[in-house]
């Protein structure tokens, strides 16, 4: 185990931003981005928790919205209802174990009257590495080796259809085998949900391109608004990079320094790998 037995109160419990399930996929989208969050928790009756949205699914929403118009779209539509949730007297440890096994990025924190008292994310975990871990770990031995990529040129319905198949939150531009950019589902969103989306996009043709069909055979006449746009146009230029010698907490400070999730791995300035605060998370939960 790489940490000793931290309980909760050595972890910052954020405060969450929460939202109603009548609130619409664009107000949401719009707290996220006043807030600069990557999540918000629902408020039921009696404001009890009853679901949780990310960045991820109001992007993945925009691509499904279910014959709905966009603006039509309420949280409730898509919130995730299986909600994870601890006690104040959980370990990090704990916390660790229930984000790897269930693959999420935050858990909800209750009190003792089992309303909502604040949030754990990924980023308070990894905070708890850098400042406790108690045995020095490379980044080689955690980093995801296998990495999707894209090239500048490629579409954005191209990199967003792969961060939607693979189940992914970010993509690697590279160019020659260098990481020239990267794109998460936040540089996405500014760019898809302008006003011909909201307004006469039609769902069904936008799912054939989810689930695989190639760009030429598609009616373009709904989708040109993209079809100009590269990923060059909307990725993180000059990605902060870790090389794949580095001490773990050498990317825990960085991604927390620059508030970032994932950070591409060189070696001798070519890419061979991510590692991302999931990675950091699963290491944690190894007893």
């Amino acid at each position: 185990m790489l940490l000793r037995k931290a309980g909760l109160n050595d972890v910052i419990v954020k405060r969450s931003i929460t939202v109603k399930p009548t609130t619409t996929l664009l107000e949401a989208r719009d707290i996220l981005f006043k807030h600069k969050i990557r999540r918000l928790i629902v408020l039921g009756a009696k404001d009890k928790p009853v679901g949780i949205i990310t960045e991820k699914d109001v992007a993945k929403t925009v691509y499904s919205p279910g014959g709905k118009s966009i603006k039509l779209v309420k949280v409730g539509d898509f919130m995730s209802k299986n909600l994870v949730t601890v006690k104040k007297n959980a370990t990090v440890y704990d916390c660790a174990k229930l984000m790897s096994n269930r693959k999420i990025s935050s858990i909800i924190v209750l009190n003792e009257k089992g309303d909502l008292d604040g949030l754990v994310t990924k980023t308070d975990l990894v905070s708890v590495f850098l400042t406790q871990a108690t045995k020095p770990l490379k980044v080689s031995d955690i980093m995801t080796r296998n990495v999707i990529t894209v090239t500048p040129s490629d579409s954005v319905l191209l990199v967003e259809s792969l961060l939607i198949n693979n189940r992914i939150t970010r993509i690697v531009v590279e160019r020659k085998r260098r990481p020239v950019g990267i794109i998460t589902h936040r540089n996405f969103l500014p760019a898809k949900i302008p006003h011909w989306i909201a307004e006469t996009a039609d769902p069904k043709e936008l799912e054939r391109y989810q689930k695989g069909h190639q760009l030429m055979e598609l009616q373009a006449n709904q989708l040109s608004y993209l079809l100009p746009f590269k990923a060059v146009d909307i990725m993180t230029s000059n990605p902060i990079t870790v090389d794949a010698n580095d001490d773990v907490s050498v990317a825990a400070l960085l991604m927390i320094r620059h508030d970032i999730s994932g950070l591409p791995v060189v070696r001798k300035s070519l890419l061979v790998g991510i590692i991302t605060k999931s990675d950091i998370v699963n290491a944690i939960a190894k007893p």
